[in-house]
């Protein structure tokens, strides 16, 4: 073989700069599919407004809705012009949504006693939403 020969050979073969990008797409698409599945399971729940530490009052032209949770999981509700009363779920959820049909801008708060459990405050927070209310405010005494 000659040297001649042997340069030819090497000069005809060019070096190839391409990426081969199929692969990066073909992931990205599997991403992209995960996504758009995942985000709207993201947004399950019960909208919940929770108070802030050294949170000023809420100045109100009505006055609110107020539900009670007391130790023993009771509820008690207190409405504007009506004394503070006992009463059970399906009342609870009766007279706060007929309430809340009539005055829409109307505030509703949530003050559980402080040994109260967690289920019974949330349950009292599923049936205000059932009622029809869209935000619930959580009360608690100022830390002065």
């Amino acid at each position: 073989m000659s040297a001649a020969s042997f340069t030819r050979r090497h000069k005809k073969r060019k070096l190839k700069s391409e990426i081969n990008v199929v692969p990066y797409i073909d992931v990205m698409l599997v991403l992209l599919i995960i996504f758009m599945v995942t985000a709207p399971l993201l947004n399950l729940g019960v909208d919940i407004d929770l108070p802030k530490s050294n949170a000023k009052s809420i100045e109100q032209k009505q006055e609110p809705i107020v539900v009670v949770v007391d130790a023993a999981g009771g509820y008690s509700l207190k409405m504007q012009d009506i004394p503070q009363q006992k009463v059970d779920a399906a009342v609870l959820t009766a007279k706060v949504s007929a309430f809340v049909k009539n005055n829409p801008e109307v505030a509703v708060f949530v003050a559980g006693d402080r040994t109260a459990s967690y289920d019974t405050v949330y349950q009292a927070m599923v049936l205000l939403q059932q009622a029809g209310v869209e935000k619930v405010g959580l009360m608690s005494n100022s830390a002065d």
